[in-house]
């Protein structure tokens, strides 16, 4: 069985809460997530700190990363050219990450601008991965549908994947933006395009509410996923998307998912546990 993949997502988290969070408590938490073994830690993100107030300190926060003792490796979000052009110089980021939407409404909400102009900039921006030695993360936004009445289907989720992989690109994350998608509906598409794509790594970035994130994660599992986003407490949420944020799918859900299944995580639980008790308090900073 693939080895399964969780990725840790405090920006997501952070990013539409009002209040700005303190930089040394966004360290001191970021800090002992990296010690709890997670593939991959989503921190930050190098936008307009007018879109996205809470994230204008990333670039302070990286040189007081320890990443001396842990196997995990950072992911910045990008949202342009000279975002990435930034996160790029730092050789403590592996991967970029770039929201690219299906839906026209949504990738004018998010970046301002259609989706030939955004498909643009992420083969722009894969280039500059290519350079820098970095991995180019796609995230198909409204994966599942959406709320603004923009044509939606499996074929056209197929169609960008599709052209992702045109222009290198080895990663995609299917977001369920905002927490619309059943399980019926997140089975249709990760069949197609896991069975469409086997050479791209395929994975889910899920924002759920407590009734039905056990239906959807497992409707994902079930099709082959092994790469899953979380955010601890499932905070966090798109402020970009539609006025009530969806929370995202609890990582503590997903490890007791895998745990239910007897499937090792690699994960050290007392640092989890330390990390998840310090969540509240990094929450509820005012």
């Amino acid at each position: 069985m693939s080895v399964i993949k969780l990725i840790e997502c405090p920006r997501d988290a952070m990013q539409g809460i009002p209040y700005f969070i303190p930089t040394a408590t966004k360290v001191q938490y970021l800090n002992q997530l990296l010690k709890v073994g997670f593939h991959t830690l989503d921190f930050g993100s190098f936008v307009s700190p007018k879109a996205v107030p809470q994230m204008q300190d990333t670039w302070q926060i990286i040189p007081d990363l320890d990443l001396s003792h842990t196997p995990t490796e950072l992911l910045a979000i990008v949202a342009n050219i000279r975002g990435a052009d930034e996160a790029a110089t730092f050789d403590q980021i592996t991967y970029l990450g770039y929201p690219f939407s299906i839906s026209e409404s949504f990738q004018q909400r998010n970046t301002h601008t259609h989706l030939e102009e955004a498909f643009l900039t992420v083969a722009q921006i894969q280039e500059l991965c290519l350079a820098y030695d970095k991995k180019l993360v796609v995230y198909l936004s409204m994966a599942f549908g959406n709320p603004y009445n923009d044509l939606w289907d499996v074929a056209i989720v197929s169609h960008w994947a599709d052209r992702m992989r045109s222009i290198g690109i080895e990663i995609l994350s299917l977001a369920d933006t905002v927490g619309i998608a059943d399980a019926p509906t997140i089975t249709t598409v990760f069949d197609e395009l896991i069975n469409d794509f086997p050479e791209l790594e395929i994975g889910a970035h899920l924002h759920t509410t407590a009734h039905n994130w056990r239906e959807k994660l497992e409707a994902a599992y079930n099709c082959g996923c092994r790469r899953f986003d979380g955010a601890i407490k499932g905070f966090g949420g798109c402020p970009f998307a539609k006025d009530e944020l969806v929370g995202n799918l609890p990582t503590e859900k997903l490890i007791q998912f895998f745990r239910e299944r007897d499937i090792a995580l690699s994960l050290d639980e007392e640092e989890f546990r330390k990390a998840y008790a310090m969540a509240d308090e990094v929450f509820s900073v005012h």
